[in-house]
């Protein structure tokens, strides 16, 4: 059973809880305990598991950083209202663009990341507080009380929010910086060929140093005459500006002028991934390395599926669309202007925007976009982070293979490490992790999308919560075009565009 009240914003999934009475009460009181301890929470993000009798609750809720906590706590208790109506079905979820609430009898997330609330529902405090003031009040002389009232008055004196009015009355998100084109010149040196970053399909990207010494990256973008700009560039830009997590590259603003549409982003100053993996950087990343980049980038990407109040796909997961901080930690770019998953569709057709190699088969081919495309491509560059091999480039040796046959060909002969990059050092990694995540890899691109995992499960199993090792890939697929990749470039900017191209689908096997 599954239904959907669109205009409410509410989702509701499964059956009737067995047990319903128990079940509605206590989950009633677990959702009542979010909505009051997650406002008081730093990030505004909770997640609590609640056993009952043969079953538990699953139960999250989030409010978008840029809220303050009277305007987390307004939105959640409209929340809180809308989700409450889901009961007592085994699944529900409430969101806005200022938070989101999820509850289910189905575990959505693990165990760990669960945390303690009970902190953050006692009361007294503010009584505690009047007492004490009351006591120093009482005894201090009048010019103390009038100058702690007039602290009072500025304290209280502060500009109120304006409220958007939309269906559910949330507070609205906050809006990206508004930059000047003139500042942006500057800080580019009139986008100088100096300070390029790199080029791609939707716009090149700049290094730019604003007046107040910040770094950040500038794009450009490409979108070319559509009278629709302005409303995808202005509702898009605000809703991925408010997109936070370690893993994904953060949109710090944008500038209109004229048809010239601008985003500015973080910037990071190892660059992408690949210039680390195939040789543009001297010094090799070691296993610890790699497998946290690995590991990050999933995170990141189970957050865009998954975590954030609207499914979002990036369509174009790759090595140069991996960037490292300065931690080498690794951060997703190029999601800006990702097309958006409706709740109520399994995918979406759309105008091919990715880059084969990287590209899922029913994506390329059929324009079906979904959350398990993005998974194909991460599951590529996977085998490209445990190989160091490009999966756009031949062998040197005298096998000649592509990087996905020859993973399958040594998997299916038990020879998983003979795929393992020349430049690591075997005393430095586990044997049965590189297997993992060989086989993870092999799982993700797997030809038919319901077969390959979600990202939540990759994390999952990737933090040894639990194995998808159990599931033998079959062979998988790949999508060959009839002209060669241009080389990957290394900038935030997406990949180009590939809708001239005639592509196939090729059976590993038959290469």
């Amino acid at each position: 059973m599954r239904a959907l009240a669109s205009l409410t914003r509410q989702l509701w999934l499964g059956t009737t809880a067995v047990g319903a009475t128990d079940f509605n009460t206590t989950a009633q009181q677990v959702l009542k305990d979010l909505q009051i301890a997650t406002p008081k929470i730093i990030g505004f993000f909770a997640a609590t598991k609640t056993q009952l009798a043969g079953a538990a609750i699953y139960a999250i809720a989030q409010c978008a950083e840029t809220v303050s906590e009277s305007g987390c706590l307004d939105c959640l208790t409209v929340g809180y209202n809308n989700i409450e109506v889901c009961l007592p079905n085994t699944e529900g979820r409430a969101f806005d663009a200022g938070c989101f609430m999820r509850y289910s009898e189905t575990a959505f997330f693990a165990d760990n990341q669960t945390i303690d609330i009970t902190p953050f529902l006692q009361q007294g405090s503010s009584s505690k507080k009047g007492a004490i003031i009351g006591g120093v009040v009482g005894g201090v002389a009048l010019i103390v009380i009038l100058l702690a009232l007039i602290a009072l008055l500025r304290w209280y004196k502060k500009p109120k929010k304006v409220r958007r009015g939309d269906i559910l009355g949330a507070t609205d998100l906050k809006g990206p910086v508004s930059y000047r084109y003139k500042d942006l010149k500057a800080a580019t040196k009139n986008f100088s060929e100096e300070n390029k970053l790199g080029e791609g399909g939707f716009g090149d990207v700049y290094k730019g140093t604003l007046k107040n010494g910040k770094i950040v990256a500038v794009k450009k973008l490409i979108l070319g005459a559509s009278g629709k700009i302005d409303d995808q560039f202005e509702s898009e830009v605000k809703l991925i500006s408010n997109v936070h997590h370690r893993n994904l590259v953060r949109l710090l603003g944008c500038c209109s002028k004229g048809q010239e549409r601008i985003l500015v982003y973080e910037y990071m100053a190892n660059k992408s991934l690949d210039r680390f993996l195939f040789g543009e950087v001297k010094d090799s990343l070691n296993w610890k390395q790699r497998y946290d980049i690995i590991l990050g980038t999933a995170k990141g990407l189970a957050y865009l599926h998954e975590d954030f109040h609207v499914c979002i796909i990036h369509r174009d997961i790759k090595t140069s669309n991996i960037l490292l901080d300065d931690e080498m930690q690794p951060r997703i770019a190029d999601f800006g202007l990702a097309r958006l998953l409706p709740e109520d569709q399994s995918h979406l057709s759309t105008r091919f925007a990715g880059t084969l190699g990287y590209t899922a088969p029913e994506y390329a081919i059929h324009g079906q976009l979904s959350e398990k495309a993005d998974a194909y491509s991460f599951g590529v560059v996977l085998l490209e982070i445990v190989s160091g091999q490009k999966n756009s480039e031949l062998r040197t040796d005298a096998n000649g293979e592509f990087l996905l046959k020859r993973a399958w060909k040594l998997y299916e002969e038990e020879r998983h490490l003979e795929l393992v990059d020349k430049k690591l050092d075997g005393e430095e990694y586990d044997v049965e992790e590189v297997k993992k995540v060989i086989e993870i890899a092999l799982l993700c691109i797997q030809a038919s999308a319901g077969a390959r995992p979600t990202m939540s499960e990759v994390v999952a199993s990737l933090k040894g919560k639990n194995s998808l090792g159990q599931i033998r890939p079959s062979m998988p697929v790949f999508v060959e075009s009839n002209f060669r990749t241009r080389p990957a470039d290394t900038s935030t900017s997406t990949a180009s565009s590939t809708s001239n191209a005639t592509a196939s689908i090729s059976m590993l096997s038959a290469r």
